[in-house]
């Protein structure tokens, strides 16, 4: 007996002469379908009609009316649950898979068109269809990317990826990584059968299909479903499955370098429990998986920033209004080192002619050699072609003229951290280029406005904050001078997402937002060490919280007199580095003995915190323990937490007197900054997203900052902006 219609459905349901009903998903509330609880209301609605018809019933076809074929599931909602829910989540889940099960059983042929990106849950009613078309319009994207947010597959992707590939393969390539596939790329995988190139061909081709097979009993059943029907690769008891499975927790727990993230261990509990017992059973335990995840802090903390957040800043929420889309066409990059020459790549990738220079021609094509190894690179990861990859170099023209510069309408200078060097070849540059060509500094540390004073034209002069590697770091600081105009920064944040990366805009200050809050966490680790804490416990106390790398691996990174030169040009100018100044930190004292008394300034010099052997990976320097560590005593695991609260404390009060010292714009932006930019532990979405989300929101952040300033110093006092809003109990 049918349910209740919908008054408003999210799906049309249309039944044509030759018994073939084509179901288009088309929330009338949005611009994309979700999976919310009308959708819901309405997939249950439209499996009854075709149960209702089913004498006539000869196929289906799933399309959407949207740009997308589906977006996924109602992240708004899933921010708004809370453990109480646990009971209704599961009940909903499950009611939503019992559908999609009646459709994949219903007996006739049942066909994706998918005319758009498939992500998460529409991939996920993709994959209850027996074959799946895609439209290969090169910008469509098909995968399973929920456990970048913290979750897991919970509408059938886990069941039905594992029935599919097999476990080794469901997990690596489909399930873990988070994989965002082209729909090539997709065929090649398997997620879909076959490819169409016009969105005209789409649904006929679909139809016909289901048409062709309607009589054909194996095409109207799932593998899973069949008789003789076995999981690829085997179960957990199959020897070849069991000699390899004891590895798959190691290999995860090293990929996450042992920071606690649930989302990928509840993935492979899932998977694996589900290949022991019948599909119904496997997915009960994969919706029971998904609950205990939508219900706890780390998925809310990840899809509040790499959702919301990351949405915000991307759409240009900080872009002022009113000013005409820019769009650069030559770009003169000064100084083909490691960051121009990444720079001048990321360019030409895009299309942009660059003219890179240096102070001579050799140094400059050395610059280009960085574009020619790294686009023989993408030749062979099969992303590039050699013909494009020709296109792109030939778009670099390395030189040592300014005359070169000429016709240039941004300059992006990339040269040391030293003024003079910068007002030296910006002013050089200025006389060459367009006469309204944007100009850019790609500094980490030095004041915009005191660099604006080396060129004419101050108000066409921002900071372009490019981090490295820059091919594969996606964040992009903007920094706002003195006399920057309005029409400039519009003009660089759209430079930034013409070059495909993600920009923040900040306020001008000595070390800005992400290269001062990463100062606050390198020298914490400095801080440990003078302490006596043990070297190795400094780094996976890091590492196990989150961070890509521990804060000594990263002060090699950075060369250990940079700490040094921001504290004497903070002297000089008579200004403070923030809250945690260098030139009182506890941390520095460790910094001048290894430069000054034991000859060790990083990794460019050869040695730092670590040894760096010709031959081999790196490892901590032996005399570390005999300078420093005096902890004899095995740390408890109350000490080794501690040591994990003041990395993301120190950088998350530091965000906060960023906020408050008007240096950064946004919330969204702290946090997309802080994750993308300096590392910060993706599980806490973002410093500032860390109060938040903390045991008590911003009071109980407050108390815990409270104590940790009471034991380690004044660095940790709460600023002012913080009691404000745990008094107030608002979150930021």
């Amino acid at each position: 007996m049918s349910r209740a219609r919908t008054a408003e459905s999210s799906i049309r349901y249309e039944m044509d002469a030759d018994g073939i009903a084509t179901l288009t998903l088309d929330d009338p509330g949005s611009n994309a379908n979700t999976l919310d609880a009308r959708f819901a209301a309405s997939l249950a609605d439209v499996i009854d009609r075709l149960y209702d018809d089913k004498e006539r019933l000869a196929g289906v076809v799933i399309t959407s009316a949207k740009k997308t074929f589906f977006a996924g599931g109602d992240l708004g909602a899933m921010l708004r649950v809370t453990p109480a829910d646990a009971s209704r989540i599961f009940a909903e889940l499950e009611r939503i898979k019992s559908d999609l099960r009646r459709l994949e059983t219903i007996g006739v042929p049942v066909v994706a068109a998918l005319g758009g990106s498939a992500l998460g849950a529409g991939l996920e009613i993709a994959l209850a269809c027996h074959h799946r078309i895609a439209l290969d319009d090169g910008s469509s994207e098909i995968g399973f990317p929920e456990v970048t947010l913290g979750l897991l597959p919970g509408a059938g992707g886990v069941t039905r990826s594992v029935r599919m590939f097999g476990l080794a393969d469901a997990l690596m390539n489909v399930l873990l990584q988070g994989q965002r596939r082209k729909p090539a790329k997709a065929l090649e995988v398997g997620l879909v059968d076959e490819l169409v190139d016009e969105p005209s061909e789409l649904v006929p081709r679909a139809r016909q299909w289901a048409l062709d097979h309607r009589a054909d009993a194996e095409a109207s059943t799932q593998p899973w479903d069949r008789s003789d029907y076995r999981i690829p690769g085997g179960t957990p008891s199959t020897p070849k499955l069991a000699a390899i499975l004891p590895a798959f927790p190691a290999t995860l727990r090293r990929q996450l370098k042992g920071a606690p993230y649930p989302a990928p261990r509840a993935i492979m509990s899932a998977a694996v429990e589900g290949t022991q017992v019948d599909f119904e059973t496997a997915s009960r335990i994969e919706s029971r998986y998904f609950t205990q995840l939508v219900t706890g802090p780390i998925a809310k903390n990840m899809i509040q920033a790499f959702f919301f957040d990351l949405q915000a800043v991307n759409r240009g929420a900080g872009r002022p209004a009113g000013v005409e889309r820019f769009t650069a066409r030559r770009v003169a990059v000064l100084g083909a080192g490691m960051m121009g020459a990444g720079i001048a790549h990321a360019c030409a990738k895009v299309g942009i002619d660059v003219v890179l220079k240096d102070v001579d021609l050799a140094a400059a094509e050395r610059g280009k050699t960085h574009a020619e190894e790294a686009s023989a690179k993408s030749v062979q990861r099969g992303t590039l072609t050699e013909q494009q990859r020709m296109q792109l170099l030939d778009r670099i023209k390395p030189t040592a003229d300014p005359g070169d510069l000429a016709g240039c309408d941004v300059v992006i200078e990339a040269v040391f951290e030293d003024v003079a060097l910068k007002h030296r070849v910006l002013a050089e540059a200025e006389d060459a280029v367009e006469s309204d060509a944007l100009l850019c500094s790609n500094t980490s540390t030095l004041p915009i406005s005191q660099l604006a004073e080396g060129v004419g034209r101050g108000a066409d002069f921002i900071g372009l904050h490019f981090f490295s590697p820059v091919e594969r770091m996606q964040l992009v600081e903007i920094i706002v001078g003195e006399q920057t105009s309005e029409e400039t920064l519009a003009r660089a944040y759209d430079v930034a997402r013409q070059l495909k990366k993600t920009p923040i805009i900040v306020n001008d200050s000595r070390g800005f937002f992400t290269s001062r809050v990463f100062g606050s966490l390198v020298m914490e680790g400095a801080a440990m060490l003078a302490e006596g804490v043990d070297p190795m416990t400094i780094e996976r106390a890091a590492t196990q919280v989150g961070f890509p790398s521990g804060p000594l691996a990263l002060l090699d990174e950075v060369t250990l007199t940079l700490p040094q030169k921001i504290r004497d040009a903070a002297r000089d100018s008579g200004t403070s580095a923030g809250a945690g100044a260098f030139h009182d930190h506890p941390g520095m004292a460790v910094i001048d003995a290894m430069v000054g008394e034991l000859g060790r300034r990083g990794k460019a010099a050869g040695s730092g915190f670590y040894d760096y052997p010709s031959h081999g990976e790196k490892s901590l320097w032996p005399g570390l323990r005999d300078h420093f560590s005096t902890t004899a005593r095995q740390l408890s695991d109350t000490d080794f937490r501690e040591l994990q609260d003041r990395y993301t404390f120190i950088m998350s009060l530091e965000t906060v007197r960023c906020l408050g010292e008007g240096v950064l714009r946004s919330t969204a932006e702290a946090n997309i900054g802080s994750i993308f930019g300096i590392g910060f532990p993706a599980m806490y979405g973002g410093a500032l997203q860390h109060v938040n989300g903390y045991a008590g929101g911003p009071r109980g952040f407050l108390h815990r900052a409270t104590e940790l300033a009471a034991k380690h110093g004044g660095r940790f006092a709460p600023p002012p902006l913080l009691v404000e809003h745990a008094e107030a109990g608002k979150p930021f």
